[in-house]
């Protein structure tokens, strides 16, 4: 594409030459004359003079008249380039792969890109404008929507945890018979692993983004637009609210709900239901963030305090002495 070409597609103003073609986008300090770039930081100002990027899409307010080069002018560089990244990353024509194996009654949609080694199952479904990407499986019956990506080694559909205890001491499996439904716009990190339902559906609702290494077990629903970050790990029949922002390697126990537009803090632990929307949380078990770094401050100093505390009770009984 041309600078002038990618400029009008992404509301643009083009300073320089608008002919000049790109090929692909590059990180700043990488990118040859071929390449499309950008720069929303003022800490990267400096690239600009030693850059060989074809094109830079730029923040407003960071250009000046003194720059040379070619530029797209924008308001927001970075997310302006998120569109840039896009119009580079599109897939025309449905490609599945012959190493890939899908099962003869599933359905797959237009515009769906299947990677080598991919398993998708029987009665599976597939919508539009999907990719999947090397040891995806997709496992019987589950449901993936539209504009989905799916990165490698993602399982969806696996067996659920479920085993009951026997009186000799062992556990007897529970046959898992539900799905997964992934809604559209969502994205699933490598080597994540969503569990079918015992029964019903374990659902991921639109625009949820999941990082790699997590795990959603059994009859989890996921609101729409959550993001959670990597080694999350989320007990069966948890529900969770939309719009909530998770960090990593946090810990959900089964069956409570969280709800909408909660921010959990990383290597936190939730124990309890979460009724009040908004909350900002940390620690193990959560607590309000304000009063768990109040807590950290204390739990650092602990044994100072008990030092003072032993002087103290030392004082104490020679009072009580004299």
């Amino acid at each position: 594409m041309t600078i002038h070409e990618i400029a009008d597609k992404i509301n643009g103003e083009v300073v320089g030459n608008a002919q000049h073609t790109i090929s692909f986008p590059a990180k700043i300090e990488e990118a040859q004359a071929g390449h499309i770039t950008f720069l929303a930081n003022n800490k990267y100002l400096d690239y600009v003079s030693t850059t060989q990027a074809g094109c830079i899409v730029i923040s407003r307010e960071l250009f000046s008249d003194k720059m040379s080069g070619n530029f797209i002018l924008v308001k927001d560089a970075y997310e302006a380039f998120t569109k840039v990244l896009s119009l580079f990353n599109v897939v025309v024509t449905t490609e599945i792969s012959d190493k890939a194996f899908v099962h003869t009654s599933a359905k797959i949609g237009t515009n769906v890109h299947v990677y080598p080694f991919v398993y998708v199952g029987e009665n599976v479904s597939i919508g539009d404008n999907c990719i999947l990407y090397p040891n995806v499986t997709i496992n019987a019956h589950c449901i993936i929507g539209n504009n989905c990506i799916l990165h490698s080694g993602a399982v969806i559909g696996s067996d659920g945890f479920g085993f009951a205890p026997i009186e000799d001491g062992t556990f007897h499996k529970i046959p898992q018979l539900g799905n997964v439904i992934i809604e559209d716009n969502c994205e699933i990190g490598a080597n994540t692993c969503v569990d079918r339902a015992t029964m019903g559906s374990t659902i991921i609702r639109k625009g949820v983004k999941l990082d790699n290494l997590i795990q959603v077990a059994h009859n989890v629903e996921i609101g729409e637009h959550t993001v959670i970050a990597a080694q999350t790990g989320i007990s069966g029949s948890t529900k969770i609210g939309h719009h909530n922002m998770i960090g990593g390697q946090v810990g959900f126990v089964g069956h409570i709900v969280v709800a909408p537009y909660t921010k959990i803090n990383a290597q936190s632990a939730v124990a309890s239901h979460i009724k009040k929307e908004g909350l900002i949380l940390s620690g193990t078990p959560v607590i309000d963030i304000k009063q768990h770094f109040k807590s950290t401050v204390v739990y650092k100093n602990l044994p100072e305090l008990e030092r003072k505390v032993r002087e103290l009770e030392a004082e104490l009984n020679k009072l009580k002495n004299t």
